[in-house]
């Protein structure tokens, strides 16, 4: 049975991402920092899909929390077949206002604990010649957009680059690179629904980027940008020079 580990895994993406694996007949390891909502997941989970949940709760910009993490994605008796990096948090766009501890924890979330876990994941992986690394990065990771596209265009490159070098040996790396989805994200921002500044056409439901990312990860690629409209954005974005696209960057949290 196919065991799947979901950073960030108590709402929005996460939550969906656990959803959908285990529909696939997946048991599951959820990570995130709240326990209590953690354990309300897996009892839905358990529930309806029949499969078997742990439980993990761990911050993962504390080095000791995430060294458990780390342990528990590297175990060859209970090994992880997929791997998915979604835990991220968002900030103020004005970079030069934000506290520089808060900028640093940021950068630890989105990329030390994402490479730790997947350095912790390859070498298991490699060894089976089996295994799925799914990173959720952004569509903000094509544009200047702060820190927040700076750490989202890390993952892309680095996604890209072990694709081309594990796939071979049985193990895939996907970056799933979203627009703008209805979950909590924004919210947590301290942006109520509508106060977002972006048009209603461009946001995405959860469960068509889990999906649409599933599917591209099953199929090896080393990219997914889930819907036709982001993928044509992305597209046109790349042919712009920067002080247009981060203008565009500008636009949302």
């Amino acid at each position: 049975m196919t065991t799947a580990l979901v950073t960030g895994a108590s709402s929005g993406l996460g939550a969906e991402f656990a959803r959908q694996l285990a529909a696939r007949g997946a048991d599951l390891v959820l990570v995130a920092r709240d326990r209590e909502v953690l354990e309300g997941v897996a009892v839905e989970l358990r529930g309806r899909y029949a499969v078997a949940v742990e439980v993990l709760p761990a911050d993962l910009t504390v080095r000791r929390q995430l060294a458990k993490v780390e342990r528990r994605v590297a175990s060859t008796e209970q090994p992880i077949e997929v791997l998915v990096n979604n835990a991220g948090i968002g900030l103020p766009l004005a970079s030069e206002r934000n506290d520089v501890e808060v900028e640093v924890a940021h950068l630890r979330l989105h990329v030390e604990a994402a490479m730790r876990l997947m350095h912790a994941a390859l070498e298991p992986m490699l060894q089976r010649r089996h295994g799925r690394i799914v990173n959720v990065a952004s569509i903000a990771a094509f544009m200047p957009r702060s820190t927040y596209g700076a750490v989202k265009g890390w993952l892309v490159s680095f996604s890209r680059w072990a694709n081309v070098r594990y796939a071979g040996r049985g193990v895939t790396v996907t970056a799933i690179c979203p627009g703008f989805v209805h979950t909590r994200f924004h919210e947590r921002l301290g942006l109520p629904p509508g106060e977002e500044g972006i048009a209603g056409p461009l946001w995405l439901d959860a469960d068509l980027v889990v999906r649409e990312g599933l599917r591209d990860a099953a199929r090896g690629k080393a990219v997914s940008i889930p819907s036709l409209r982001y993928k044509l954005i992305a597209a046109v974005v790349r042919l712009l020079p920067a002080s247009v696209t981060a203008r565009m960057g500008e636009r949302g949290r």
